[in-house]
């Protein structure tokens, strides 16, 4: 495990601690209309940049939590030309957390150029460990970090045999994309699940627990560490439109097979 890696997990351990010391006394605001964000958010963030930062000075920083909103790309470029961008979201699953629900996560990603080369997830409530290096595969860690196992994703290749995830947007509407895409998939898979986390999503993709997902309203920093899992576990993931995954545009489609994956683009972008 080299610097990278083994920095962007101790970051990703120092963001879950303050998650889980603020659960029980959640601060709540809205940043819109039922896009909420907590004290925790920000104190994840902030213990997570502190490590970053002392570690790797000269890399750029990009959060949830920092005012970098919807046009990700230029407000990168406009902080100057710096060859690595770690970009980190503190709290993936916010409502989960505000409504003391598991499935929400800490997730970190390094992404050099226009290639993520590390991803972290970790999970503070079941401690589990999710890591990938580009090159090198991913793996889940557990018990405390005294096991590990590779991940692979599941061998599924045909629609009706697929446990499927998705993700909407807060404050969805009855004529988004999203709704008529949800009951379209939901006619023709074996089950469908709204989880809440896009980050564990595709974790538990990479980990053959699900065998699709697909998003149009997900951030990069929901997304970035967990699209590296799942290419590194042998799964595949593009836009929506089937072209190289953008890590700053966000939206995908993602599939434990290249069938699955074809079958599920089929259905959502007709």
């Amino acid at each position: 495990m080299d610097d990278l890696l083994e920095t962007a997990i101790r970051a990703a351990q120092m963001g879950a601690e303050q998650l889980l010391k603020r659960w029980a006394t959640i601060s709540v605001r809205e940043k819109a209309p039922r896009d909420l964000v907590t004290d925790a958010d920000l104190a994840s963030q902030e213990a997570i940049f502190s490590v970053l930062q002392r570690a790797f000075p000269d890399d750029q920083l990009v959060g949830e939590e920092q005012g970098v909103a919807s046009h990700v790309p230029r407000e990168v470029a406009a902080q100057g030309p710096k060859p690595r961008c770690w970009i980190v979201d503190p709290l993936d699953g916010t409502v989960n957390y505000v409504h003391r629900l598991q499935s929400f996560c800490v997730s970190i990603a390094l992404v050099e150029g226009d290639q993520l080369q590390v991803g972290v997830v970790l999970d503070p409530v079941t401690e589990e460990l999710y890591v990938a290096r580009r090159g090198q595969g991913a793996s889940l860690i557990t018990d405390r970090g005294t096991r590990a196992r590779p991940l692979r994703v599941s061998s599924c290749a045909d629609l009706p045999q697929a446990m499927v995830a998705c993700s909407f947007p807060a404050g969805v509407r009855r004529d988004a994309p999203e709704v008529g895409q949800f009951v379209a998939v939901l006619e023709r898979c074996r089950a469908l699940r709204r989880l809440g986390s896009c980050a564990l999503n595709l974790c538990y993709l990479a980990d053959g627990r699900i065998d699709g997902y697909w998003t149009q309203s997900v951030k990069p920093w929901d997304m970035a560490a967990g699209a590296l899992l799942v290419e590194e576990a042998g799964g595949k993931i593009t836009s929506m439109q089937g072209t190289p995954l953008q890590v700053w545009e966000a939206d995908f489609i993602a599939a434990a097979t290249l069938q699955l994956h074809q079958q599920l683009q089929s259905v959502v972008t007709p």
